[in-house]
């Protein structure tokens, strides 16, 4: 099993996250490869409509902003997402230079569709876990991934 390598060692709390953080990337990875629910719009495009969703229509300077990404990279996510047909990009009224970006009915379905299926596919895995744990879990993944964002963005 892969958690016994680590356990010989009787890590300390740094060394078990930095562990469990790489097995936790390389089993997001393979439940990307092995699931079903990236069909129609990838991890980087499902953020996107996401941040769509939540957010409203941006340009992508600012979509850029929100997802921590630069301009190019977000620009490239928003072309691929233009060309399947799930957001929209119309001229910015008040200035022609800058691109709005939109969720079309088709990506808000596409997003809500995926956010589905990895809530049910969330909870199937945890259905033996407490309400707490699945709490402290919850909190604990925000927090880290707001460190994350603190030390990069």
């Amino acid at each position: 099993m892969y958690g016994t390598a680590i356990a010989d060692v009787d890590p300390g709390p740094i060394e078990a996250i930095e562990f469990e953080t790489a097995v936790l990337a390389r089993n997001l990875e393979m439940l990307r490869r092995r699931g079903e629910f990236y069909a129609e719009a990838d991890r980087s495009g499902y953020l996107l409509l996401l941040t769509l969703e939540q957010s409203g229509p941006l340009d992508v300077m600012t979509l850029a902003a929100e997802l921590g990404l630069d301009a190019s990279t977000a620009a490239r996510q928003v072309a691929a997402a233009h060309k399947a047909g799930l957001v929209t990009r119309e001229p910015d009224a008040r200035d022609r230079r800058r691109s709005i970006v939109a969720a079309t009915e088709k990506g808000r379905a596409v997003m809500r569709d995926i956010r589905e299926q990895r809530r049910v596919g969330t909870a199937e895995m945890l259905a033996g876990w407490s309400e707490e744990d699945r709490r402290t879990v919850a909190d604990l993944f925000h927090r880290y991934n707001q460190a994350i964002a603190d030390r990069y963005l």
